[in-house]
């Protein structure tokens, strides 16, 4: 069929029991035109893809003024659903498809550049787009330009998309968004919640402005079990009331939604047994256990040698006591599923595991030096510069997950390890909120406040979602630690559950004999500490540029007054001046 790309599945993935099950019907012709320069597809992975990316459907309209029209339709269907399902599993759905289009984008607004049209933007590389992505139980919607999406429920036809065109007069009108008119990509996102038996129409001018939406829900409702027929009586009737352009039409009818039970997800995550409690000189599924590194009620590390690469490696179990917890059974999961998707010299690696693996467990690499916690023991007064160090090299590990939109959430001393070289690394993520799996419906409850309470952000007790400023503010609290020794809140921030209780924290500056310390950077350390996320900074670049360069804001700012610095002092201090005044009068 011209001006179709149809991918119904992606092979070699493992299938699921429950999932996402749609209908589709599509038809496309070039109606009374020479050429059709539509395009349209869809695309239905296997899981686990469809699971965490979904399903993707494209519709693509080149302008009937450029002789490429066509080549723009067809390369932007065909790289939005081919390059979508190449992003990250850990971007959320409106990330990753916004990357993807604006990549295209830039192709199309090149190739007009280079060509012969280059300035005049109706004989280039440009389309009208219409996509969707069904994740879940959401329909998150894409568009520009001027074919539809519409959405048919209870027998009703609701149109979700805005035409993006100017009209200059009643017949005479121009596209004022498209694919590839700027180099800017300016594009509409929503999105919907999605009900079983909902029914999507996608479809191009050449058939809505022909066709009334009553006989279109007649249609469906008529040919229900022939998604292709409605598909092509629709686009039927539209050319036969005169239509003058190509005629595309797709209906996508949602079946199923995926809702399992608590039941289901338990045992999905529970297939492996748990093991045993491990013990040294222990042989365990292929490693010799040397010792135990660290134990708590949630886990236990172990340190061990891979018998087959003879390599020391670090093997983390479950806690037998929690086993039946779903949620604690899917962060402990997550945390190697995270791992093997950040690449930084600043984050724990995991070990490629190529034997069988008969027991439920995860293997990191091993890091021979010391928590950060004890570097702090050790290190009571820090250079300033060892301390710049070490934040930095922190940084750069968190820039790691956000530029993969991941919230570490329980950044803290005991969490980053020293090796003997120097480098820094993060070694724990079970607490890590992920951007595109909290997109995936589930009925396992995710604890929004994860974290340790001296170190995490304050909005989190308010019940609101982390950001990377979150994450900010705990790495903040670990520098102003490591300077003083103390927490520029004490433990005041656990108990601020409420706005108004936020509102009356009070930062406690850095002690005025702290004098290697610069004024600058305590006003660096005070932006960030800020309750409020809002009046932090927006990047944790900002915050390391000021960490190392005065900021003339902060430089101007005198030091508090000795009642904000130290009120004891202050009020000893008035209190011998008083008792000086009265001993000279009563004299």
């Amino acid at each position: 069929m011209p001006g179709t790309i149809q991918v119904n599945t992606i092979p070699g993935l493992k299938k699921m029991t429950t999932q996402l099950k749609v209908s589709i019907g599509q038809y496309s012709d070039r109606g009374r035109k020479e050429i059709n320069q539509d395009f349209h597809g869809v695309c239905i992975p296997d899981d686990p893809l469809l699971t965490s990316k979904g399903i993707a459907i494209a519709l693509a309209d080149g302008i009937s003024s450029s002789d490429v029209g066509q080549v723009a339709s067809q390369a932007t269907v065909t790289g939005f659903l081919e390059d979508y399902y190449c992003t990250s599993e850990a971007w959320s759905v409106k990330k990753s498809a916004q990357q993807v289009l604006r990549a295209t984008n830039s192709w199309l607004y090149s190739q007009t550049r280079q060509g012969q049209y280059r300035y005049d933007k109706d004989r280039g590389y440009v389309c009208t787009l219409s996509a969707m992505i069904i994740k879940s139980r959401t329909a998150h919607i894409f568009h520009l330009g001027d074919t539809r999406i519409y959405r048919l429920r209870d027998n009703t036809l609701e149109q979700l998309t805005d035409d993006h065109r100017l009209w200059v007069s009643r017949s005479k009108s121009y596209l004022s968004r498209a694919m590839g008119i700027t180099a800017q990509l300016e594009i509409d996102y929503q999105a919907q919640k999605v009900d079983p038996g909902d029914i999507f129409l996608f479809i191009t001018d050449g058939i809505y402005e022909f066709v009334s939406s009553r006989f279109m829900t007649k249609v469906i409702d008529a040919q229900n079990d022939d998604l292709d027929a409605a598909a092509k009586k629709i686009a039927t009737e539209a050319y036969q009331h005169g239509s003058d352009d190509n005629l595309t039409m797709q209906i996508v009818r949602v079946d199923e939604l995926p809702s399992p039970g608590v039941e289901e997800i338990y045992q999905q995550l529970t297939e492996l047994p748990f093991p045993p409690i491990l013990t040294a000189r222990m042989d365990f599924d292929g490693y010799k256990i040397i010792r135990e590194i660290h134990a708590s009620s949630r886990s236990h590390v172990y340190l061990a040698v891979d018998a087959e690469s003879n390599t020391r490696v670090v093997i983390k179990t479950p806690s037998i006591d929690l086993q039946g917890d779903p949620a604690y059974l899917e962060r402990f999961l997550m945390e190697e599923w995270i791992a093997r998707r950040i690449d930084s010299a600043h984050v724990l690696k995991p070990c490629a595991q190529s034997r069988q693996r008969n027991y439920l467990y995860i293997v990191m690499e091993y890091i021979e030096g010391q928590t950060l916690t004890q570097w702090m023991r050790d290190h009571a007064k820090p250079d300033l510069d060892a301390v710049r160090g070490i934040v930095e090299q922190i940084a750069r590990g968190l820039r790691a997950f956000h530029r993969l939109e991941m919230v570490h959430q329980d950044l803290r001393p005991e969490n980053i390890m020293i090796d003997r070289t120097g480098s820094v690394k993060i070694i724990d993520f079970g607490s890590t909120k992920v951007a595109g799996i909290m997109e995936i419906s589930t009925p396992v409850e995710r604890p929004n406040i994860l974290g340790t309470a001296q170190y995490i952000a304050p909005e989190y007790l308010l019940g609101e979602t982390g950001t990377s400023v979150s994450d900010l503010f705990s790495l903040a609290v670990i520098t102003y630690q490591m300077l003083t020794g103390e927490l520029p809140y004490g433990v005041q921030v656990a108990k601020a559950t409420t706005r108004s209780a936020q509102n009356k924290l009070h930062y406690k500056p850095i002690p005025h004999d702290e004098r290697r310390v610069p004024l600058w950077i305590d006003g660096a350390l005070k932006k960030a500490l800020q309750p409020d996320p809002f009046k932090r900074y927006e990047a944790i670049s900002e915050f390391l540029y000021d960490l190392r360069h005065p900021n003339k804001v902060f430089i101007n700012q005198t030091r508090p007054p000795l009642l904000e610095r130290n009120p004891v002092a202050f009020w000893k201090g008035l209190a011998i001046i008083q008792a000086i005044i009265i001993a000279v009068l009563l004299s």
